[in-house]
């Protein structure tokens, strides 16, 4: 049993919904129906009854519902009796960040505000998309730092939660220099000659992003997957290496492009797109426990946006 099988069965039973469900819950509607799927078989019986729509819960499943809420009620309350005892951690400003701003972006962001604005100290969770916006949603941390594009909007209330937008950024292609300094891979590609794709999982963020890039190009782009991960370092580890193009965030690969390790593997301004990078918290008036620390630097860097 894993408690997010019965926060996705909460979920079902407010959205009827597979396909709603899965996109609250940031993950893809197969791989939520296995997570209820999964419940059911602990529980030894069916929980949803599938022939109806929108979706109903079966006599046993509205008996589980009731008990999942007290359940997951429990398990919060808990955690924050549990964490009001981090004294020591009050003046932790606690970031949930992305794996692939966390190794990029964030780093060299976190120390310019640190020239700039009074000293803080900070903890960083690097996580997927999908879990880093669960750690604030459940109050698990201060702040989260994620991509936005217009598209793919976060599912996170505006009622209930707050920006700042803090960059920008571009989702390009890259790929490694052949010796005459030209990228070895180069889009669009050709029909005779695909190209080596090193594709984004399923249903990752950076994924459905380049997704639009393909829909967008107005012409065919020849790919060929032939490695996927959900880590846009894995990426380009994978595309120094020689093994294929790779869309990357133009962050990331600053010091690569120094290097002269990668290259940029499409014309310029061609088939990339712009995506902002936003900082969310939640409202103060909301949350039960709000850290000074954490309040002070939101303050810093509303005032600098507004500057």
């Amino acid at each position: 049993m894993e408690t997010k099988w019965l926060e996705d069965f909460v979920s079902l039973a407010e959205t009827r919904s597979f396909s709603r469900s899965a996109q609250g819950r940031h993950v893809t509607q197969p791989a939520f129906s296995r997570r209820i799927q999964a419940l059911e078989a602990w529980a030894g019986m069916d929980l949803v009854d599938r022939s109806s729509y929108p979706t109903r819960l079966t006599p046993a499943g509205e008996t589980l519902l009731g008990q999942a809420q007290e359940i997951l009620a429990q398990l919060q309350a808990t955690r924050n009796m549990l964490r009001s005892h981090q004294s020591g951690g009050q003046d932790m400003v606690e970031f949930a960040v992305p794996h692939s701003l966390a190794f990029s972006f964030f780093p060299h962001w976190l120390m310019e505000l640190r020239k700039q604005l009074a000293p803080f100290k900070s903890r960083l969770n690097a996580l997927n998309v999908h879990d880093a916006v669960l750690q604030l949603s459940e109050g698990h941390c201060d702040l989260l730092l994620a991509y936005y594009h217009p598209s793919q909007p976060l599912q996170l209330d505006p009622e209930r939660f707050e920006m700042l937008s803090v960059g920008n950024d571009t989702l390009a292609a890259f790929a490694r220099p052949d010796p005459e300094g030209q990228a070895m891979f180069r889009l669009p590609g050709h029909k005779g000659q695909k190209i080596p794709f090193l594709a984004y999982a399923e249903g990752a963020y950076l994924g459905r992003l380049v997704e639009i890039i393909v829909k967008d190009a107005g012409m065919p782009l020849h790919l060929d997957p032939c490695y996927e991960t959900d880590m846009a370092e894995g990426l380009k580890a994978m595309a120094i290496e020689g093994h294929g193009l790779a869309f990357l965030p133009a962050s990331s690969v600053k010091r690569e492009l120094r290097a002269r390790r990668l290259v940029p593997a499409a014309p310029p301004g061609e088939f990339e797109l712009q995506i902002a990078l936003r900082l969310y918290r939640e409202k103060p008036e909301l949350r039960k426990r709000v850290k000074p620390a954490a309040s002070a630097l939101w303050e810093s860097l509303t005032t600098r946006s507004s500057a």
